[in-house]
């Protein structure tokens, strides 16, 4: 007999098992002893979780009397293992294994031979299926995916018998399913509440038994079609690029899509007499077994691409397409997810998406850039993230700390309450000061600005008080767009910036992106992979290779601006004359508007960025030629220190009150004293209170910040004397303290100045 015919018969036996109108006890009595027959096996047993502990519910060849008085708790001895780490066991000598316990009621003692499967219903482990041989041997591989087979019709019958509590079947009462602290790293920082949804529902199984097993062949084949297609059409998408990370990811995508051998697994399955989604999710999996027992980092992810692709088709095959987005958000919603791309995090409603949390991301993802614009706190790398929490969890972020808490106690609600109410009488006083323009004590005006790069944005430019939009990042366009926006889309978005920036400035940066912001429809065709993105193929340097593109935004910038005044500022510029040859790119869009008699803008003001540390050295040649200059210290602070700002363990390596970054900053407002060049700082260290009373010390009048900083920054400038903290500043840059940070934190609540 085949594997599959052996298989199928076991399934068919069990199916009608189900189908009798047996009691359920009866029923699992009935399941061992097919198993037990067909696997030729000497004990065959079920444990299932009753009040949180695994009870013995029925065996073949274990002691009858033991039935309903053996029980142990999750993670206690190899059932209790099995079930805690969702995994199975296949041992030749059970007692070898460190967690093995040994119950003398069950009379087991003289089998060495164990193997035994998670039952599985909604995720969560709801019960063991094992099978025991006195003589000492691994089980074969068909051996133990029909037990996988077997346990996947148990939950089915679980699920329709209740044999379990239905806070038992969702995990209510497991070992895991108290107060649970999942530690990530933060990447956008804040508080936020709210219920646990998944970005990507998990496809729930309703059937796993098939009536027409040819049918269901058909529709694992329209599935793989359909899937084919989709990533056949990604990998032929125009100017997609050759060579680099994104072809090799979706070619490796394509090898395994037409992976002849997984498809065969899916179709052996199915001849077996499994449904569809049932016969996809056992090859998945065995896909999981083998995970766990791969070494090699680059084969996992491998496997991992697999277990994504494998989840496409059963989400294409079930008809359950699409993400928690397009089901809508119903409360506030911390949203769970491996990782998002920026398009798929703007699909959702901003009133309800209160925070995410990511298996994987990183501080340099185009989704965190956007989640930061947007205001919602983010926490990744949360490892083990999904076998902690479930759907509608209550869920606590703390991205300040780096943690998040699942199903929080009273006590942590009440402690994080008082965190949230502490913030919002905060931002009560802040928004107080909207309207209020920010003068220091000794009576000079700070522009308080901020940062911007969606459309929504502009909304927070009144609500706050800033004077106007220091940074808008054009590139959010470009990172959420699946090809190269379009001159006339362009256009829109920067005309409605402007319409509704009214009277206030904007300064639109040229696009940044390339290096770490790489999108898949732009890359050099002779450059290889950036080892070090954040200093390669990117902003200015890409624009002026790139210099088509470039020149569609002059043109849609110069005629978006037509009557007002436009500022433009060039990003990553090194030298002087890549800010001429940025300039001459906009003036000549400018004559060929002209000469088409279109409405020019008022007037066109130039300026930089200063991000390369190269350009202070020529700030004399080039500050003549531009009308303000931007410090972006974001970038500028890890090309000074060489650290990695996306490597989390040099995240905390470098510090912005140390005496080098702020003696350079210092170098830089000195080269620009006195000349009619408007200075000013973009970037986190300026809505930091501590930065903030550093940098108007060494001489910054102009912030530009994120939305949420502008109150706290704002108040903090009316409690500033220039030329105290100017004094003082200059005195600890000559002679540093042994930590200016500690110094100017006490010298701050020594004069009544509230800081970070």
């Amino acid at each position: 007999m085949t594997a599959a015919a052996s298989a199928r018969q076991i399934l068919t036996q069990l199916h009608e098992v189900m189908a009798s109108r047996m009691h359920a006890q009866g029923k699992l009595d009935k399941v061992v002893e097919i198993v037990g027959e067909n696997l030729d096996s000497e004990v065959c047993s079920i444990y299932l979780l009753r009040e949180g502990m695994l009870e013995l519910f029925a065996t073949r060849g274990l002691n009858a009397s033991a039935v309903h008085v053996t029980r142990m708790a999750i993670g206690e001895g190899l059932t209790g293992v099995i079930a805690d780490q969702i995994e199975t066991l296949n041992l030749a000598e059970a007692k070898a294994h460190p967690d093995f316990q040994y119950r003398p009621e069950t009379g087991e003692e003289k089998y060495h031979s164990f193997a035994g499967v998670p039952i599985v219903y909604r995720e969560r482990a709801v019960g063991v299926l094992c099978v025991q041989h006195v003589e000492p041997r691994r089980y074969e591989e068909i051996e133990i995916e029909a037990l996988q087979t077997t346990a996947m019709v148990l939950s089915e019958l679980i699920a329709h018998a209740e044999l379990v509590d239905e806070e038992e079947a969702l995990g209510l009462n497991s070992a895991k399913s108290g107060p649970q602290t999942v530690t990530g790293l933060p990447l956008v920082k804040g508080l936020a509440s709210g219920i646990a949804v998944f970005h990507q529902p998990r496809v729930t199984i309703t059937q796993v038994v098939a009536d027409d097993t040819e049918a269901e062949r058909q529709r694992v084949y329209r599935a793989f079609d359909k899937m084919r297609e989709g990533i056949d059409s990604m990998t032929s998408q125009a100017e997609f690029g050759v060579g680099g990370e994104h072809e090799e990811v979706l070619q490796t995508y394509k090898m395994f899509a037409y992976d002849e051998g997984w498809s065969r697994r899916i179709n052996e399955a199915i001849d077996s007499g499994l449904t569809a989604e049932a016969a996809i999710e056992r090859v998945q999996q065995r896909t999981r077994m083998r995970m766990r027992e791969i070494d090699d980092a680059l084969l996992a992810d491998r496997m991992h691409d697999l277990e994504d692709l494998s989840n496409r088709l059963l989400r294409i095959v079930s008809g359950q397409l699409g993400t928690a987005a397009t089901q809508g958000l119903r409360r506030d919603t911390i949203l769970i997810a491996k990782n998002l791309g920026p398009a798929e995090l703007l699909e959702y409603d901003r009133r309800r998406l209160k925070g995410v949390i990511l298996e994987e991301g990183s501080l340099t993802a185009h989704v965190v850039i956007v989640a930061r614009a947007m205001g919602i706190p983010v926490l990744g790398r949360a490892r083990g993230l999904r076998g902690l929490v479930r759907e509608g969890d209550e869920v606590l972020i703390d991205a300040d700390s780096g943690n998040a808490i699942i199903r929080p106690a009273q006590p942590m609600l009440d402690a994080f309450d008082a965190r949230f109410a502490k913030s919002r009488e905060r931002q009560a006083i802040y928004a107080e000061l909207r309207d209020v323009e920010p003068f220091t004590r000794c009576g000079t005006r700070i522009q308080v600005m901020m940062n911007a790069g969606l459309r929504d944005d502009l909304s927070s430019l009144n609500l706050v008080g800033a004077d106007g939009i220091g940074l808008f990042r054009t590139e959010f366009q470009f990172l959420v767009s699946a090809t190269l926006p379009q001159r006339e889309k362009q256009f829109r978005l920067y005309r409605d910036v402007l319409d509704a920036a009214g009277e206030k400035p904007v300064i639109f940066r040229t696009v940044d992106i390339g290096g770490d912001k790489a999108v898949p429809y732009l890359r050099s065709g002779e450059a290889e992979n950036d080892e070090n993105p954040a200093m390669g193929w990117r902003a200015l340097r890409l624009a002026l290779e790139r210099e088509g593109l470039l020149k569609v935004q002059a043109r849609a910038l110069i005629e978006a601006a037509a009557g007002k005044a436009l500022y433009v500022m060039f990003p990553m510029v090194s030298e002087p004359w890549e800010f001429e040859a940025a300039k001459s790119v906009f003036e000549a869009q400018l004559k060929y508007i002209k000469a088409q008699k279109k409405v020019l803008p008022e007037s066109i003001n130039y300026g930089a960025m200063l991000e390369v540390p190269a350009l202070a050295e020529v700030l004399d040649l080039l500050i003549p030629k531009l009308s303000f200059l931007s410090v972006g210290t974001n970038d500028l602070t890890q090309f000074l220190f060489a650290a990695d700002r996306a490597n989390p363990k040099l995240a905390e390596r470098y510090d912005w009150l140390s005496p080098a970054i702020l003696r350079f900053l210092k170098r830089v407002a000195l080269a620009t004293d006195g000349a009619p060049v408007d200075l000013g700082i973009c970037g986190e260290m300026g809505g930091r209170r501590l930065e903030a009373l550093a940098l108007l010390g060494i001489g910054f009048r102009r912030f530009s910040i994120t939305p949420v900083s502008v109150g706290p920054i704002k108040e903090l400038v009316r409690k500033v004397d220039l030329a105290e903290i100017s004094g003082l500043m200059n005195g600890w840059l000559s002679q540093p303290p042994p930590d200016i940070r500690v110094a100017l934190q006490e010298w701050a609540e020594g004069n009544g100045i509230e800081v970070d």
